[in-house]
């Protein structure tokens, strides 16, 4: 048997154990992301599937790729009349907020742990942001009814964190380990990070909204490849040009999924799978 056979079966095995899970997060009180985790933890090494799994790349990159494909159908979904009644609160939580919570927990850190203050702020940067999977799966799979506008405010603000987060990471490593002077060099990054992902998540939106109507293809199944390829395509040139490709990928989904495309509904559907897709992969890794 080829190692690929053997990944294949478990991958199969761990994802059909994460779905039929999901049924038992409204009897047990949980959030199925938790549920998704337990299962993780039990097929890892130190659990009963005794899976040794030590891969830091791999895991960087499923969890980049999943997280993309999590905030894309999270802006599909997303109507920007929503944006226009919450942007305010949503972008301070984004930033202030992260930074807030980062300054917050990097103190505590240093102090429990007994690390240098930056050392403290940057464990305090790296978990300052709220996980856009999470929030979109609580408000929107778990049956939780709360205030629309809070409910908003929550969903925009959990997937336009990430830049601001990621901002901060970087920065303190820059200063930690290169030597970068605090100051206008933090300001470029940051400037960078938000306003290459904007433009080109507007941009690559826009133009994937005139392609996917006009196209014609040979087959209805290769509209949702299509939407997806762009949401791909806008997170790989922001983050190529040193931009977010979080934040952009999210705004190419809010622009594709509150304009008309051809079969829009069959392309929700698609995407609204893969993101649990994503999901699953994600928390059991």
């Amino acid at each position: 048997m080829f190692p690929v056979d053997q990944l294949i079966l478990l991958a199969a095995i761990l994802i059909l154990v994460g779905i039929v899970s999901s049924k038992l997060s409204a009897r047990l009180g949980l959030p199925v992301l938790v549920l998704f985790l337990v299962i993780g933890m039990l097929a890892g090494e130190s659990g009963i599937g005794g899976i040794a799994f030590d891969n830091p790349v791999g895991a960087h990159a499923l969890g980049t790729l999943a997280l993309a494909m999590i905030l894309f159908d999270g802006g599909l979904q997303t109507p920007t009349s929503s944006i226009k009644k919450v942007w305010k609160p949503a972008s301070l939580l984004a930033t202030f907020g992260v930074l807030i919570t980062a300054l917050i927990t990097g103190l505590a850190a240093a102090y429990i742990l007994g690390l240098p203050l930056l050392e403290g702020f940057l464990l305090g940067a790296i978990v300052g942001s709220t996980d856009a999977a999470a929030v979109f799966s609580l408000l929107r799979n778990a049956g939780i009814h709360i205030n629309k506008k809070l409910k908003s405010t929550l969903e925009i603000e959990s997937a336009s964190n990430d830049p601001m987060a990621i901002f901060l990471t970087v920065g303190l490593l820059e200063v930690l380990v290169n030597d970068m002077a605090p100051g206008l060099g933090l300001l470029k990054l940051f400037v960078l990070q938000m306003g290459v992902g904007a433009l080109v998540g507007i941009g690559v939106g826009w133009a994937s909204v005139k392609i996917i109507n006009r196209i014609h293809l040979v087959a209805s199944g290769l509209y949702p490849v299509l939407v997806a390829a762009c949401g791909f395509l806008s997170f790989g040139i922001s983050a190529n040009a040193g931009g977010s490709g979080f934040l952009a990928i999210f705004l190419t989904g809010v622009f594709i999924g509150n304009h008309r495309i051809a079969f829009q509904r069959s392309t929700f559907l698609f995407h609204d799978g893969l993101a649990w897709l994503s999901q699953i992969v994600m928390f059991v890794v």
